[in-house]
């Protein structure tokens, strides 16, 4: 039977569904005569693939991590997999973690951490947490269409409300307006700030780039909600893809201040581990065109690799493409007036709130 290759699925990021780096066998898309593939029948290969929801079983919740270009110390994520099925997002190979591809597997087998919130309440309780700023969706992202019907995010930022823990939210979705009402009271004591990434201003760029996340101007529209309730708000331009949106950078920053954005960073593309194969297959099916001026730019970029994973470099590149997309960023954030985002939040509010059946510790 030969190998059948998949024709690129409405909704969906990922053209295949290759197979995670921890697997011992390979899987290829074959026609064995019962599906009608390849003779007409009623199953195609365009046919939507729907999305499955499981619980994930955590025993806990607040990941932390010591990398030096990591501005953030600890983070929560209510979700493994996501539905916005971003063909860059550097989160794609943990799925292989789960024996799970990488690919359409990740954007369509998800996992939510239902019991995130009273984990959380339980760590903040320890005797031995130190309270510093938690990232809320800092690997796949906290707002994704199936916190529509969880309510994990939503119920992670009670906890933290009720302990006045700092919390920094990284989203590209609207979604997170629904929460004003916790996050404004939150901001104005210091103890939240948002980041919206805006990728890319076109539509039509971001509807095959970021199939299911918001569209660009409802992300902007989100910024400038969010300014006006006085919650500070950054815009991450990010990822920065040479030759495809690179060009936008200064018209990303120009929206999203003008929409009430004060700080802002960028990060260059990363192609860690499977997202190299995913991304090549997706430029060749998207924009065939264009796919050997981005890879070689980013080899460019990586010291002649598609990746370099040093702490320091990884995040920004090396070599003069690199160099001028830095300058590049530097101008325009003065020209708008955008500050380096910051994760000052005021820890010293840090209490935990009585607990179930503490009532006489009031007295």
């Amino acid at each position: 039977m030969d190998e059948i290759k998949r024709p690129p699925i409405k909704g969906r990021g990922a053209v295949s569904n290759a197979t995670g780096r921890f697997e011992r066998e390979t899987r290829v898309l074959t026609d064995d005569g019962w599906t009608g593939y390849a003779s007409g029948g009623n199953e195609t290969l365009t046919d939507p693939l729907r999305t499955t929801v499981a619980p994930a079983s955590a025993k806990s919740i607040i990941a932390r991590n010591q990398s030096p270009d990591v501005p953030f110390d600890q983070s929560v994520n209510p979700y493994q997999g996501c539905e916005h099925a971003c063909i860059y997002c550097f989160a794609r190979p943990t799925h292989a973690y789960l024996n799970l591809s990488p690919g359409l597997d990740f954007e369509t087998k998800l996992f939510a951490k239902r019991n995130a919130a009273e984990l959380l309440a339980k760590e903040l309780r320890a005797k031995s947490y130190v309270c510093q700023p938690l990232a809320l969706g800092a690997n796949t992202d906290a707002y994704q269409p199936i916190e529509r019907t969880e309510g994990i995010t939503r119920r992670v930022l009670e906890v933290c409300r009720d302990f006045n823990q700092p919390v920094s939210i990284i989203t590209k979705s609207a979604l997170v307006l629904r929460d004003l009402d916790i996050l404004a009271p939150m901001a104005a004591d210091g103890l939240a700030s948002v980041a919206i990434s805006v990728t890319t201003l076109d539509r039509d760029l971001a509807r095959v780039m970021e199939p299911r996340a918001s569209t660009p101007s409802r992300r902007l529209e989100a910024i400038r909600t969010l300014a006006e309730a006085d919650v500070p708000v950054a815009v991450l331009a990010s990822p920065m893809i040479p030759a495809l949106n690179d060009h936008e950078l200064e018209s990303i920053l120009e929206a999203a201040a003008g929409a009430g954005a004060t700080a802002a960073s960028y990060i260059l593309l990363r192609l860690p581990l499977e997202i190299a194969t995913l991304f090549e297959e997706w430029l060749r099916t998207h924009v065939p065109d264009r796919a050997d001026r981005v890879l070689s730019l980013m080899r460019q970029s990586r010291d002649g690799a598609l990746y370099r994973s040093g702490f320091g470099t990884r995040m920004k590149g090396t070599g003069p493409y690199a160099e001028l997309l830095r300058h590049r960023f530097k101008l325009a954030c003065r020209k708008h007036g955008l500050g380096d985002r910051s994760w000052q939040l005021d820890c010293s509010r840090f209490r935990a709130p009585p607990a179930a059946g503490d009532q006489l510790s009031l007295l």
